[in-house]
């Protein structure tokens, strides 16, 4: 019976225990909800570059510090150690521009794209995309892009998708900064961290040059002095975000209308009966947003006998737009009698086929290094050349390279079949003597017709494929692969190694990992704290009085007697 009496204070303690130790998981478990809830998203640094020593660009990599939104912009706080998320589709451009312009202090930026402009995106391609909301964005983007490349930045900047988590985040910050209190340590809120390593420069960046060959026929058999027609495309990319410059139309419509050329041609060339009395020289270059230095390079790398039987070059750039008129740009003045006909031959195929072809005059500077279109670094050695193109001005430097606008859903698959049209149809009515006749080589549902399904497989490659050249490598998959295709339709293909050389420096760290923490103010720390010292004493007292009564509990608390006291 006295052992019975003796059990139940022990039954009597351990149901307490347990429930406090439940209590306690319970709390520590909300604590650790409210304080280290994390989000982790991919973000792409934006460009960082020199261009004869002067810096442009975002300088830093490292991201630390609590998050804000575009409200803080109109309460004229101090943002020196705030991340302003702003997405594209809100951006107010004038305090953007202020913000830089005026080299306002700014913890970083973090600005977030649609998703629908992701390179992985897939939805509703085929046919360019004009909607009124796509396009608003398309725009905002081309400023916003002209305004990040040239100018210098001292803080991170970064490129993100928006998704729920992202937006989720977002709408607290706006609600958080609506009460017009910059998110602290001491006020809580949200923490953006990026922990990148510093950037380096990229050192002896390469550009590849690839070229493929289809001799022509000859009567003896030779065909070295036979005359040579070049079609060229440059394929690389710049742009804000180098990991996201894909260039759909710029420059892979071009790259995808040259390849196709090429398998057209090649199935010419295979018969002896049709093999034309031109070698045709199809080349794949780099460096074109600086200069067009790969296509200088490979230039200068080719024989000068050889680029002397060059009748003349056709370089395309950016022909996937909707619209139905394409330009032709030359150095020589329109009353060429070389230009006249290759103008009129490329008038007569496109208005068989509903296009419309302009013709732009624009000489050249040899004096000044600037390098607007490509057909200009093969004028320089006096080789005749033209640009075909949708734009109908020359870029300015370090534009319309296949930036953060330039993506899938804005090109016309049907715009570059029918461009590739023009070129090869053109190029075969000069070749085999058949100019101002109407014939159609390559009509459609014909061995010789386009196809559009190759062309949309290269393209959808393209697309989502980044190639800005000084961050691919010699043996980069994208390089090999223009190489193998070329291999397939052409003979003698190599690739071209070179050092792109000039006045341009780059960096690298173009992508990192974004942590999102949710933090809780110091108040709020401070009330847990507090909470919790509160349930421990009240636990522990009651643990001593249950398990060995009041009188110790009240001990505990007591005054130990002093030593005169004990002596006595």
């Amino acid at each position: 019976m006295a052992n019975l009496q003796k059990s139940k204070p022990s039954i009597g303690f351990v149901i307490p225990v347990y429930s406090s130790v439940i209590t306690l998981f319970i709390i520590v478990m909300t604590c650790v909800e409210l304080c280290d809830a994390v989000t982790v998203v991919d973000v792409y640094r934006l460009v960082q570059y020199d261009v004869g020593g002067t810096p442009f660009g975002s300088r830093l990599a490292v991201l630390n510090h609590h998050a804000g939104s575009a409200v803080l912009f109109s309460a004229a706080a101090d943002l020196s150690r705030t991340v302003l998320i702003l997405p594209i589709r809100e951006l107010n451009l004038t305090f953007i521009r202020e913000y830089i312009g005026r080299r306002k202090p700014l913890g970083g930026l973090l600005l977030l794209l649609p998703l629908d402009f992701s390179p992985q995106d897939r939805e509703n391609i085929g046919e360019a995309d004009h909607s009124s909301a796509k396009q608003f964005v398309k725009g905002v983007l081309v400023e916003l892009e002209q305004l990040l490349i040239h100018a210098n930045i001292p803080y991170p900047v970064y490129f993100g998708f928006e998704d729920d988590d992202v937006n989720s985040v977002l709408a607290d910050v706006k609600r958080n900064d609506a009460t017009g209190q910059l998110a602290t340590a001491t006020t809580g809120g949200y923490k953006l961290v990026v922990a990148a390593p510093e950037p380096k420069k990229v050192a002896s960046p390469t550009i590849s040059n690839t070229q493929g060959w289809l001799p022509g026929s000859k009567a003896d058999g030779g065909s070295n002095q036979l005359p040579t027609i070049a079609i060229v495309a440059s394929y690389d990319t710049f742009g804000a975000a180098p990991a996201l410059s894909v260039g759909s139309d710029s420059s892979g419509s071009g790259v995808v209308a040259v390849l196709e050329i090429a398998r057209l041609f090649s199935i010419l060339y295979s018969n002896p009966k049709t093999r034309g009395r031109y070698n045709l020289l199809f080349g794949l270059t780099s460096g074109g947003p600086y200069n067009y230095n790969g296509t200088q390079k490979w230039l200068h790398s080719l024989d000068q006998r050889f680029r002397e039987t060059i009748d003349y070059a056709i370089c395309l750039n950016s022909i996937g737009s909707s619209s139905n008129e394409l330009w032709m740009h030359v150095s020589k003045p329109p009353e060429n009698a070389y230009i006249k006909q290759i103008f009129e031959g490329f008038s007569n195929v496109a208005e068989e086929l509903g296009l419309k072809v302009g013709l732009k005059h624009k000489k050249i500077n040899i004096s000044n290094p600037r390098v607007a279109w490509e057909h200009e670094q093969f004028s320089r050695l006096r080789v005749t050349a033209l640009t075909v193109s949708e734009l109908s001005v020359a870029p300015e430097l370090l534009e319309s390279t296949g930036g953060l606008s330039d993506k899938r859903k804005f090109v016309d698959e049907a715009s570059i079949s029918r461009s590739v049209k023009l070129v090869a149809e053109s190029l075969a009515r000069h070749i085999y003597g058949q100019e101002g006749k109407t014939i159609d080589i390559f009509a459609d549902n014909s061995s010789l017709a386009v196809n559009p399904s190759y062309i949309r497989s290269w393209l959808d490659l393209l697309s989502a494929t980044p190639r800005v050249a000084p961050f691919l490598s010699k043996n980069d998959p994208l390089i090999m692969a223009l190489k193998k295709e070329l291999t397939d339709h052409t003979v003698e293909v190599n690739v071209q190694q070179e050092v792109l050389d000039g006045i341009f420096t780059f960096y690298d760290s173009t992508s990192s990992r974004l942590h999102i923490y949710q933090v809780a103010s110091v108040t709020f720390d401070l009330l847990l704290l507090l909470g919790l010292g509160s349930y421990l004493i009240v636990l522990f007292s009651f643990l001593v009085i249950t398990t060995r009564g009041l009188d110790d509990l009240i001990s505990l608390f007591r005054r130990p007697p002093s030593r005169k006291m004990k002596t006595a």
